[in-house]
């Protein structure tokens, strides 16, 4: 459960510590008073996305921090290797600067933004006005009723067994052509291959060809300097080179060094450097020999560069590229000249890949119906309990269209139907459903997914919209119950829900030395009836507190009661 929030820097919250009970938490205020600041900060430590927007005028950060206790054990600890502390506590924390960098801990360590989103959507679940609009678009429908089926293991095997489908039909398609352009591809594919044959090309040649090219451009330069060179470290026919001269020095100290133990070690010195140049000699002997060429040998090579280059400007950038552009061109004109025999192959593996998803299909399918069933029935069963016992709800199963009658989702439309007044035909939900019958049917929906989740803490914000009189009533009655097995937080603005709660917080806005800044407050008994009195027709008159404790004392009695019940 979310046990303690902070807000700092956030908007026209400048600080705020807010601490959230288990049970039903309730947040009401005036409009505008920034009780959707509060959600937005509780969706900044989700990891859902911000906006350096949200930082207070005047502050170069905004920070975010959260508590949660009594927490499950999550997919997402055993994947990070991490958890709540010794004291079962987790404590998450964001800072969003004014550059847009976020930096984001759990429990001190740092992570990403995305790792954050993934630990969020396991923590806690934020319901919103736009859920509604969720409920009316039809392709939510599917997802909605694979949430609560638990289908995700099939789903993700018929997906496998669609994707291979799909390869066979991409790699026919690719093969299937008509016998013009059949001829007309392998003439070019015939050439192609030819002509890189006939080039007899070797990879790194071009690199090679080049440094051979630049050194026969200079190469009586580089004859003059090597024969130079080659002079003074071996003399020549006089054999006065530096080897020879170096040696004659190794032998003198040699000599002196019967008698001197430093002249010996001069010797040894005299006799390193001796090899050592010897070496070099032998190298530069060596460079001499690579110095020979033959008339002509610059000029061929500049032809074959030159052919080189134009093939790579065709071909690929170097001849490696070439040579693999060669290896693609045989292995395509050998798909197509023996594209009959592959086509044939391809349509067996095509038709057992097609039998083998629609086979997993069917096992999804039955699924779905399965649970379609049991979603109707839980539906309708929290329907009578929110004060609409004569709507019917039903899910509606048509095939899908298209190429083999699937897609990645499987082989199913889906789409929730209903009636709202007895003796009306059932209809799509966006056709027929009001504000307020939709508010109900979204938290009948989310209450009974909420029964397969993990999360702990669920969040409805002003999901009551469209709600009032006796339905307000029994939203609130439902929220309650939903808070005996999870934590609720809820922003309203019915007096009806906001006296349900078991604990309640104001909301307000005002101003202080030239600024404005929101406060969030615990309200005790007192506070909460001049809260509902003003929630309920604006001005507090006593009348208004009358009826405002009239609903403290039924909401309390409703409650004494449900626990009983419960326990």
């Amino acid at each position: 459960m979310l046990s303690l929030l902070h807000i700092e820097n956030i908007a026209v919250i400048s600080s705020a510590d807010i601490v959230f009970d288990q049970g039903f938490n309730v947040l009401t205020g005036e409009t505008g008073a920034g009780k959707s600041i509060v959600i937005d900060a509780i969706g900044a430590i989700m990891g859902e996305r911000t906006s350096r927007d949200l930082i207070r005028t005047g502050a170069k950060t905004a920070r975010v921090s959260a508590v949660f206790r009594d927490l499950p054990s999550l997919e997402w600890f055993e994947r990070q290797g991490s958890g709540p502390d010794e004291n079962g506590e987790l404590l998450i924390e964001r800072a969003i600067q004014a550059d847009g960098k976020n930096v984001c801990r759990v429990n001190g360590r740092p992570l990403l933004v995305s790792q954050l989103r993934e630990l969020g959507c396991q923590l806690l679940n934020i319901h919103g006005q736009h859920d509604g609009q969720q409920l009316l678009d039809e392709e939510c429908h599917l997802d909605y009723l694979d949430s609560f089926g638990g289908t995700g293991e099939s789903r993700a095997l018929f997906s496998a067994a669609y994707e291979g489908v799909r390869s066979f039909r991409r790699e026919l398609e690719s093969l299937q052509m008509d016998d013009a352009e059949k001829a007309r591809r392998i003439d070019t594919l015939t050439y192609q291959i030819e002509e890189l044959e006939r080039a007899e090309l070797r990879p790194g040649e071009d690199e090679e060809l080049t440094q051979r090219r630049d050194m026969l451009r200079n190469a009586e330069r580089l004859t003059d300097a090597v024969n130079e060179a080659w002079q003074a470290l071996t003399g020549g026919d006089d054999g006065e080179g530096a080897v020879s001269l170096l040696m004659e020095a190794e032998n003198q100290l040699g000599e002196g060094g019967r008698y001197s133990d430093e002249l010996r070690e001069l010797s040894e010195k005299a006799a390193q450097l001796r090899c050592d140049v010897d070496d070099l000699a032998e190298q530069v002997r060596d460079l001499r020999g690579t110095l020979d060429f033959y008339p002509g040998e610059l000029e061929e090579l500049e032809e074959r560069l030159d052919r080189l280059y134009r093939l790579k400007k065709k071909y690929g950038g170097s001849t490696e590229k070439m040579l693999e552009y060669l290896e693609n061109c045989r292995q395509e004109l050998d798909a197509i000249q023996f594209s009959e025999d592959r086509i044939t192959r391809l349509e067996k593996e095509l038709e057992k890949a097609l039998e083998q998803a629609k086979r997993q299909g069917k096992i999804l399918s039955d699924e779905r119906r399965l649970a379609a069933q049991r979603l109707a029935q839980c539906i309708q069963s929290e329907l009578t309990q929110l004060d609409m016992p004569k709507v019917r709800f039903q899910v509606e199963f048509a095939p899908k269209d298209g190429v083999d009658g699937m897609d990645a989702t499987g082989m199913d439309v889906v789409r929730f139907l209903m009636s709202a007044n007895v003796g009306e035909d059932l209809k799509p939900i966006q056709k027929i459903a009001s504000g307020g019958e939709l508010s109900r049917i979204m938290l009948a929906l989310k209450n009974v997914l909420a029964e397969t989740e993990q999360v702990t803490t669920l969040i409805f914000d002003e999901v009551d919209t469209g709600v009032s009189g006796r339905a307000a009533g029994k939203v609130a009655q439902k929220l309650f119950q939903v808070s005996r097995n999870k934590q609720v937080l809820c922003v309203t603005h019915l007096p009806q829900i906001a006296a349900m709660g078991d604990v309640h917080f104001s909301v307000e806005k005002g101003e202080k030395d030239g600024r404005t800044y929101t406060q969030v407050e615990r309200l005790d008994r007192v506070h909460r009836r001049s809260e509902l009195a003003r929630l309920s027709g604006g001005d507090v008159t006593a009348v208004m507190l009358d009826g405002a404790e009239e609903l403290l004392v039924a909401a309390e009695k409703f409650k004494t009661g449900a626990r009983k019940k419960h326990d």
